[in-house]
């Protein structure tokens, strides 16, 4: 072959070799082009995507649709109107405990400080000298005279009031004025109903109290306007007796304290020792009738009456 035609083919040759190394790199980097660009749309996506499935998470759930009146609710929609009448009972017996430990406390102004039911003679006369003798005679006292009556009285009024039976409430109240042993007792029971009732009508008025007291011909006595009141504020009955007849027991144990005289722990001692007694009569008081009233208190009876011809006293009664 000519020299000439073998540089031809040479060159030839060495062109084609240089097209197709050239072709193999375009290719090449058109690849790598291509798969940059599938990556970079990929990391575009997940940094897109991220974000929105972040918010997606973070928005809270649509409200539920309120079930139509042929659905049933839920146990949270049926325990909530429980709950809420649990609730509405809970304040209305915080709220008869505050008018009770208020009306029945010794600082409520019914003047109970000034009376003894008697007591200051029964010391006078040597039956009341320390704390042992003192809680016999209240226990009979509770029990068998004026504390269990004066139970039956608030009980058979706050029933009367509570069905607002003016014909029971008025002979009630009479019956309950004319019970009372003596001058100094009547005096006693009589001015603390009427206190109680006024105090109550100023600071405590309720509807239905007026209509009650104008209800009631005469005198009104302590345990019916206790009985009264606590009817037309819808107090239980049975919190009111048990609470009125602590607050007697609590009062002539003051005054004992007073003339013995005792001190405070002896008090608190008489006191406890009398509670289990307080809540016998309250349940004999609840379950009587007008028919069970009845006093064997003589003695107390009769130390309300010589009271009157005391020579020294520093009580009404």
């Amino acid at each position: 072959m000519p020299a000439a035609a073998m540089t031809t083919a040479r060159n030839s040759t060495a062109t084609n070799t240089r097209r197709t190394i050239i072709r193999r790199m375009i290719i090449r980097r058109m690849r790598m082009a291509t798969t940059i660009t599938m990556m970079n749309i990929a990391i575009m996506i997940i940094i897109t995507a991220a974000p929105a499935a972040m918010t997606t998470n973070s928005v809270p759930a649509k409200p539920r649709r309120r079930p139509g009146p042929s659905s049933s609710p839920g146990p949270h929609e049926r325990a909530a109107p429980a709950i809420a009448a649990k609730g509405a009972a809970a304040d209305a017996d915080t709220a008869a405990l505050y008018r009770l430990m208020t009306w029945l406390s010794p600082s409520f102004p019914v003047g109970a400080f000034s009376y003894s039911s008697g007591i200051e003679w029964a010391v006078e006369a040597g039956d009341i000298v320390d704390a042992a003798s003192l809680r016999n005679w209240l226990g009979a006292m509770l029990a068998d005279g004026p504390g269990f009556c004066d139970g039956v009285f608030l009980a058979q009024t706050h029933r009367a009031a509570s069905c607002r039976d003016q014909i029971m409430l008025r002979d009630v109240a009479g019956l309950a004025a004319a019970f009372v042993p003596s001058r100094e007792r009547h005096l006693e029971t009589s001015a603390q109903g009427r206190a109680f009732i006024d105090i109550a009508r100023a600071a405590w008025s309720c509807d239905g109290l007026d209509q009650l007291v104008a209800g009631c011909d005469g005198p009104i006595v302590y345990p019916v306007a206790v009985g009264m009141v606590s009817a037309a504020h819808g107090i239980a009955l049975r919190s009111t007796v048990h609470g009125f007849l602590h607050a007697l027991v609590a009062n002539w144990i003051s005054a004992g304290a007073r003339l013995i005289p005792l001190g405070q722990t002896d008090s608190q001692r008489v006191l406890a020792s009398l509670e289990p007694d307080v809540t016998a009569t309250a349940a004999r008081a609840l379950a009587a009738s007008l028919d069970d009233l009845g006093s064997a208190a003589f003695r107390a009876d009769l130390s309300s009456m010589r009271h009157e011809a005391q020579y020294t006293r520093l009580f009404r009664s």
